[in-house]
This record gives C-alpha cells, sequence and structure tokens, in this order.
C-alpha cells in the first residue's frame, strides 16, 4: 500500500490543516504504511526554506516525514496556490500510488490532483476541512460557486470517499448535495511532554503575578477565530473587577494584528493581554500546561486542533457552536458552549475564574475525552482499514 497525501502547503501561514497533514502522515508510517506527503513551499511572507523536487525528510515538532516540496508560481493567492511545476508532477507520479488522500477545497494542488487521478483511474478521498460549512461558503461565494461548478463538485462525486472529523461536517457534505460515501474520523493530538511547574514558569517569562489565572487564546490570529469577541468580553469582566492576564498566542496579517492591538488599547486592557506571536515547542506546552482556561469563540472549525490541543493539556475551554467538535465538549463536561456574544462569552469565562474546583473537574474530564477519542495512532489504523477498502474496491458505508 503506498499513499499520497497532497496538501497546498505545509507552511505556518496555513495554520492546523499543516500540522494535521504532517502528524496523520507520521502516525500511518508507524504503522508501516508507506506514506509521503506532495505540497508546495508557499509560506507567507516568505517561502518556505526547503529543496525543491526532491524527496525529503521534514522536520516538524513531532518528527519528519517524506515530503516532495514543488515551486509555486507567484503571485499566490492564499490556499489556491498555483503550481505548474505539481502539475506536472502529479501527472509523471500519480501512477506509483495506490490512494490519493486530499487535504482541502478550492485548492490548485488538491483540485489538480484530484482530476489528475480520477483520469488515470487512480482513488483518491478528500477532506473537506470545514469548507462546506455555511459560513465558510459564505466566504469569497462567488468564486468558489464559481469554482465549484467548473470542477469542484464533479471532483467530489468522483472521489471514493469524503474524510469528515465531525458528523456536522458529512451532514455539511450532503446539504451541499454530494452523495459520495463519507467516513467520520476525528483528528488527533500528540501528547506533550508534562512539565510540573508550568503555572510558575509561564508566569515567570511572561511577568504574570503568581495568583493571577491566565486566559488562554491559541490560534491563527484571524477574524474567522473572533479574537475580536474575545477581547470585548475581557473588557466587560474588566468592568466588573475580574483579575486575569490574556494571551493572544498565534501569527497573524500585519493589519489584523495591527487592529487587535488598537482595540485592546482603546477597551483599555494593555496591561493585562500579550500578543507573543507564533508560539511553538517547550513554550506552546507551557502555554497550554500553565494556563487556566482556553477560549476560542471561532465562526466555524471543522474539528479545532487547538481546541483538542487545549483539552489533552487538561485546560478547560470555552467555545462556540461553529467548532465541530462541541457536542463532545459538551457531553464529556470539558467546559462550556456558549453563543458568539460578548456577554455570553464573559461569562463562561467568569463561571471558570471563580471556580478553581470546577476548572480542574472541567479540565480532568477534557483529558480523558482528548486521549480515548483523539488518539492519532486510532485514527491512522481505522484510515488504514479505509484505504484497503478503497484499494480492493469494496464498497464503503454512506
Amino acid at each position: 500500500m503506498k499513499i499520497l497525501h497532497v496538501i497546498p502547503s505545509l507552511g505556518v501561514s496555513l495554520g492546523g490543516p499543516s500540522q494535521v497533514a504532517m502528524n496523520l502522515v507520521k502516525a500511518l508510517r508507524d504503522l508501516s504504511i508507506d506514506t509521503e506527503i506532495i505540497a508546495t513551499n508557499y509560506d507567507h511572507p516568505q517561502p518556505l526554506d526547503v529543496p525543491l523536487n526532491q524527496r525529503v525528510d521534514y522536520c516538524f515538532e513531532s518528527g519528519s516525514v517524506p515530503v516532495w516540496f514543488l515551486p509555486y508560481n507567484p503571485p499566490a493567492v492564499k490556499e489556491f496556490i498555483f503550481s505548474k511545476a505539481l502539475t506536472i508532477w502529479c501527472w509523471q507520479h500519480l501512477h506509483r500510488y495506490d490512494v490519493l488522500d486530499n487535504h482541502y477545497l478550492f485548492s490548485y494542488a488538491s483540485t489538480c490532483a484530484a482530476a489528475i487521478a480520477h483520469r488515470k483511474k487512480i482513488p483518491y478521498t478528500i477532506r473537506t476541512m470545514g469548507q462546506l460549512s455555511p459560513w465558510a461558503l459564505a466566504q469569497s461565494r462567488v468564486k468558489k460557486q464559481l469554482y465549484t461548478a467548473l470542477i469542484e463538485r464533479r471532483n467530489l462525486h468522483n472521489a471514493a470517499a469524503i474524510h469528515c472529523t465531525t458528523p456536522a461536517e458529512a451532514d455539511d457534505v450532503r446539504s451541499f448535495g454530494i452523495n459520495t460515501p463519507t467516513i467520520t474520523l476525528p483528528l488527533g493530538v500528540n501528547l506533550p511532554e508534562v512539565y510540573p511547574n508550568a503555572r510558575a514558569e509561564l508566569r515567570q517569562k511572561y511577568r504574570i503575578p503568581s495568583d493571577t489565572p491566565v486566559v488562554l487564546f491559541l490560534s491563527r490570529l484571524h477574524y474567522k477565530k473572533r479574537p475580536d469577541l474575545l477581547l470585548e468580553s475581557l473588557s466587560y469582566l474588566k468592568a466588573q473587577r475580574f483579575c486575569f492576564h490574556a494571551i493572544f498566542a498565534g501569527s497573524g496579517e500585519v493589519d489584523y494584528l495591527a487592529q487587535l492591538k488598537n482595540l485592546t488599547t482603546s477597551l483599555g486592557l494593555d496591561d493585562c493581554v500579550s500578543f507573543p506571536g507564533l508560539v511553538v515547542g517547550k513554550d506552546k506546552d507551557l502555554l497550554l500546561q500553565g494556563s487556566d482556561l482556553f477560549v476560542l469563540p471561532s465562526f466555524s472549525e471543522n474539528f479545532g486542533i487547538a481546541v483538542a490541543e487545549a483539552l489533552v493539556a487538561g485546560c478547560p475551554v470555552v467555545i462556540t457552536p461553529g467548532i465541530q467538535i462541541a457536542p463532545d465538549i459538551a457531553s464529556a463536561q470539558a467546559g462550556f458552549v456558549v453563543e458568539g456574544a460578548k456577554e455570553s462569552v464573559a461569562e463562561a469565562i467568569a463561571q471558570l475564574l471563580k471556580s478553581p474546583e470546577l476548572r480542574h473537574e472541567y479540565g480532568m474530564n477534557g483529558q480523558r475525552l482528548a486521549r480515548e477519542r483523539y488518539s492519532w495512532r486510532a485514527i491512522a489504523q481505522e484510515l488504514t482499514t479505509v484505504y484497503q477498502a478503497i484499494i480492493d474496491r469494496q464498497p464503503l458505508s454512506h
């Protein structure tokens, strides 16, 4: 069995999907499945500094995976990222693989690979990555309608299976008018190295008083994630004399980051909010393990890797229903699922700030949920069974 994962880029600017692809491929390779990735060298603001047109062992936080990096053709529209070299490579090399696993919709790399695979009679799967949710489809609506009409709907219909991470995502596929078989498997998280003194180290690093609770936002700083809503909620809490320090960890477009910092100042939050930028490795683990609660009031997330990472670290969460693992979290009592309004987000944060006992209870519940349900190895094992069924031309359940 030889599997190729296709993704527009592995750059940091694409956020969680890059980490998903690398962690999933590593888990498959740990099961002795011959799996590789093809991607462009796109990243923002600078391209990835990687060897091109050859297979390389690409290192990331959890290890390394084999990747073919092909040059993209600038200027690139984020996520579409045209690459003539990738097109030629696919025509020349796709016949070597038994199954293609495509990440993303409305993106050149995965769309091109799927179309060529169909021509060559090579089965492929597609991960919609939440891009068929009503909120996502409303963004750049006209462009997506045109793209769908020209090629993407055909690619979805011709796929051997569509990989959804939640039942809600599978519902979005059906609502889009696609009857291709779906498989519903969550994404995974890696068990972090445990830092027993994370709370103290975090406060020392960010110069936060030892008795001040820390509210964490750890994600790409993008309007979809609604960090502005969290800032407004924190302002509401500060007016009620709640004590906290909020850390907004993540990268983002320069203009949007400037807007957030201006908003922070206008709300009078400069003394209790930090923007450290992208945080990785031990510093990221310290944030997750040393913070008191995690908040992500996103409009839409097909899964929410950052939320799952908070859960496995034992950090209780406050999220919105647009994050599609919200039912799991509510059922496990691992945090609060609230509507995306300033008052409701603030009230959920307030309940956790007021009660260390509740934070501990929800944190333990979340850790149990993540360890039992979001294991990369278990997900890779199930996916291997799906690949084999596809190769053997066995029917998949809808």
